[in-house]
């Protein structure tokens, strides 16, 4: 397996990344080159800094770095030597079998999507967010890489994201529902509509790989057995970061109250298991990093603020999507489906 690293992105790097990359290095045997693009002089020392000394890792220098405040799109052309394209030009050459980044979101997007180009019968390609959900984990696609989705695009997620969930998640039989307003077939807009006849279509035609639930609302992303939650990328992005700070929010109030009484606080040291647990399930780090579906070629995109774990993590989901060969199932799928719906 061989990872390039964009070394250079996220809000704390470039330690976090390398961090990171230690604690992976030290998990994952399969990883037999770990491509560290960003500023080499600065990462080296960094790496001697916190004793990584590992001869997996190759230096690839970079001396532009895409900070989080550009737009993505606009630093194809100024920043053609950053380390997020240099990182991508890596995946496109075939010297490495992935990409990871927890840069900038929208230059990690418009890098791979040029450089890397969408799977023959993919419109778009769509970020998948992994959210706890009471029956597993439900996937949110697209969590923010096309926000002016077409409803045969979210055909193309649906497909994606089935597969992602079969052949990566574990999950035998992976069901499909569309963000809407109500659980109703008539409930939507003319978008979501527009999406909720294609896909049964494909059902009746025989064609799906997943079973489709139809509308679902925001609660059944945690309490309905749903694997795939489909929406444009304005949407999802909204939606995950919508659930990201509620769940931050609610972590600050409860600690909060379990600390008003001394009576709270000695419920609170004897539930201190139950409470790691369940911070560990609704934590972002412990899924690490969203893959962009629909590439020829992987790419992970990281938060943003992203700790070592999540790092670690990230370039763990990178290794089970090449490992589980989820493009070549991508592509299969979406070859018979081409047969009936030529623009899904």
């Amino acid at each position: 397996m061989r990872i390039a690293l964009d070394a250079m992105g996220g809000d704390k790097a470039p330690l976090i990344n390398i961090e990171g990359a230690k604690l992976a290095l030290a998990e994952q045997p399969s990883i037999t080159t770990l491509f560290m693009v960003g500023d080499e002089p600065k990462l080296k020392a960094l790496c001697e800094e916190i004793n990584l000394e590992d001869e997996r890792i190759q230096f690839v220098h970079a001396e532009q770095v895409v900070e989080m405040h550009e737009s993505g799109a606009s630093t194809l052309r100024s920043k053609k030597k950053s380390s997020i394209s240099i990182a991508t030009g890596l995946v496109k050459s075939g010297d490495a079998d992935a990409v990871i980044s927890a840069g900038n979101t929208g230059a990690a997007v418009a890098n791979a999507t040029l450089k890397l180009r969408t799977i023959k019968g993919i419109g778009r390609a769509g970020i998948c967010s992994p959210l706890p959900n009471e029956y597993g984990t439900c996937n949110l696609l697209d969590a923010g890489a096309n926000p002016d989705a077409k409803p045969e695009h979210l055909v193309g997620y649906a497909i994606m994201g089935a597969v992602y969930a079969k052949e990566v998640l574990g999950v035998k039989n992976p069901t499909v529902g569309i963000m809407s307003n109500g659980g109703e077939d008539e409930k939507g807009t003319p978008f979501t509509k527009e999406t909720f006849k294609l896909l049964s279509a494909l059902v009746e035609q025989g064609n799906a790989p997943f079973d489709f639930l139809g509308n679902v609302e925001g609660k059944d992303l945690f309490d309905t057995k749903l694997d795939v939650c489909l929406c444009e990328g304005f949407t999802g992005n909204i939606v995950l970061k919508s659930v990201e700070s509620t769940a931050k929010a609610m972590s600050k109030w409860l600690k909060l109250e379990l600390t008003r009484k001394p009576l709270r606080m000695l419920g609170a040291a004897m539930a201190k298991g139950a409470f790691k647990d369940l911070k560990g399930r609704t934590n972002y780090e412990t899924y690490g990093g969203s893959p962009l579906l629909g590439l020829n070629g992987v790419c992970i995109i990281a938060h943003g603020g992203s700790s070592p774990l999540a790092i670690k993590n990230a370039i763990r989901v990178a290794c089970e999507t090449v490992s589980n060969n989820v493009n070549p199932q991508i592509e299969e799928s979406i070859a018979k489906v081409l047969k009936t719906t030529p623009e899904a």
